[in-house]
């Protein structure tokens, strides 16, 4: 069966629990240790969910919250809903087996 996986990045939230409140307070922070990032690079760090994030920026941001990386993303997984076939019948569908149809005439000629 396929499994669906998804991650939540809570850095925004980890920022907001230390009382960081503006994206450009992350700056100096990656700057002493050895992270350079631009301000439009740090408030989409921080605003949206990264696709692609360095592992020296992930371990920088878990020194800096003192935090371990299951801190700062959330997983999950979870089986991946199977397609419905056609052939069950809904609940409120009422099945006509052979024993309850009414049984075909038969025209005789005369």
């Amino acid at each position: 069966m396929k499994r669906k996986v998804d991650y939540t990045w809570r850095l925004s939230e980890l920022m907001a629990a230390r009382g960081l409140h503006n994206t450009t307070d992350l700056i100096p922070l990656l700057a002493e240790r050895d992270i350079t990032l631009s301000r439009p690079q740090v408030y989409r760090l921080v605003n949206q969910r990264p696709e692609r994030v360095s592992l020296q920026v992930i371990a920088a941001l878990c020194d800096i919250f003192e935090c371990t990386p299951a801190d700062l993303l959330t997983t999950t997984a979870a089986d991946a809903r199977a397609r419905k076939a056609g052939t069950s019948a809904a609940p409120n569908v009422v099945q006509l087996d052979r024993t309850v149809r009414p049984r075909r005439a038969n025209i005789l000629d005369e």
